[in-house]
């Protein structure tokens, strides 16, 4: 058995073929895209393969990504097309695998990897946990056609600024692949502003590539962007993206979509499960039709821990105790120092005093703003901590993480 990179001289097609049985047959723009998507992780190291007597009978693949953490932006590897051949399964291979790209990830310097599960036993074993969402939510297209209007002080402000000549609503552009960066940039303010959680930005390649796809349509103005197509044989309006730093401009942006109203019979739409769509239909319409799970793989805590945001008013100390059976530099007694909308964290010696117990999974889970109680009562935190130095975590790590985009 051979697990190796694979290489630009490797045959696409096998891989191609495990992913359609392990995944659903793709149609030709999704091949074309995939494809694109082959080279660029097969371009920087990124894409693994596994070979038994050169047949190929597994894969995988991870792409350089960036997470946002209470709007700051953390290196992450999104991986993706994780695949055994159906006739190959039950040998281990799969553990092989991902423990090897996990290893390859931490050597590419990602302190946070991410993934969808199609199932998880075996991401739990190597560390990884549920740490948030992509929700799909669907509204009648009568209800965007007039949204619910700012409270009167509000629009009583608005109308000042108009007349004071400041912008109202955004001049949109269409956007396509020359834009990529543009488009980075600007979903990468709109986050920051935010103190999003969870959401991600991709690589520019990778980004062109999307921007490229046919039979989708993207707008983009100075602090916004969206993205929607027709979904395939209904007349459903599919929404990738909608993301706006302004009121203004999510109205804006809301606006170009409901004016499908006359031709969608209703709208579906990636979306902040506590985004602003809930707030801008004058009745309880918008509903949440799926939630699919992903979960988080903290590679490197220290470097996780200085990279992501935390709240500004928030300044605390904790000692973490953390095990982590496959990523062993992670493990210590360590003291967690948050000040300034930063974090630390450095290791401490048994003079710390008592601190919170974590796994691997349990330090995946906090990152992402599970609650301590929470993490007590699922087994996956322990320690005499205290009622105080709980609340004081949940505090720092406070967080609803969400993601739009599927990898």
């Amino acid at each position: 058995m051979e697990i190796r990179a694979l290489r630009a001289g490797d045959d696409l097609a096998a891989q191609l073929d495990l992913s359609e049985r392990a995944f659903g047959v793709k149609n030709a723009s999704e091949r074309e895209s995939w494809r694109g998507f082959m080279d660029i992780a097969i371009s920087t190291g990124a894409a693994l393969g596994v070979f038994d007597d050169g047949r190929a009978v597994g894969g995988a693949v991870y792409y350089d990504m960036r997470q946002w953490w209470c709007g700051r932006a953390v290196p992450m590897a999104g991986v993706s097309g994780v695949k055994i051949a159906p006739e190959d399964r039950g040998r281990g291979i799969g553990r092989r695998m991902m423990t090897m790209l996990l290893d390859d990830i931490a050597a590419h310097g990602y302190p946070l990897a991410v993934l969808y599960p199609a199932t998880m036993p075996l991401y739990r074993s190597l560390g990884w946990e549920l740490a948030g969402g992509r929700y799909l939510a669907e509204v009648p297209s009568r209800s965007l056609w007039s949204l619910l209007p700012p409270d009167t002080a509000i629009a009583d402000k608005a109308v000042a600024d108009a007349s004071a000549g400041r912008p109202g609503r955004p001049e949109l552009r269409r956007a396509g692949p020359a834009d990529a960066q543009a488009v980075i940039d600007v979903i990468g303010r709109v986050h920051e502003a935010l103190r999003d959680s969870g959401p991600v930005t991709w690589g520019a390649d990778m980004t062109a590539i999307h921007l490229g796809e046919p039979d989708r349509y993207h707008y983009l103005c100075d602090d916004g962007f969206a993205s929607y197509s027709w979904q395939d044989g209904s007349d459903k309006l599919f929404v990738r993206s909608v993301q706006g730093a302004t009121a203004e401009t999510v109205r804006g942006l809301w606006s170009v979509i409901a004016s499908h109203g006359t031709m969608a019979e209703s709208v579906r739409a990636w979306t902040d499960p506590s985004g602003p769509l809930w707030w801008l239909t004058a009745e309880r319409d918008p509903d949440v039709r799926s939630r699919s799970m992903w979960m988080l793989r903290v590679v490197d805590a220290a470097a996780a821990i200085a990279a992501r945001g935390f709240p500004a008013a928030v300044s605390m100390r904790a000692t973490l105790i953390i095990d982590d059976q496959s990523r062993p530099a992670n493990s210590g007694r360590w003291l967690l120092t948050v000040t300034d909308g930063k974090g630390e964290l450095t290791p401490a010696g048994t003079s710390a005093g008592h601190g919170l117990m974590l796994g691997a999974r349990g330090l995946a889970a906090l990152y992402a703003g599970t609650p301590v109680a929470t993490l007590r009562q699922a087994g996956l935190a322990g320690g005499a901590a205290g009622p105080a130095a709980d609340a004081a975590l949940d505090a720092a790590f406070a967080a609803t993480p969400y993601i739009l985009d599927a990898f």
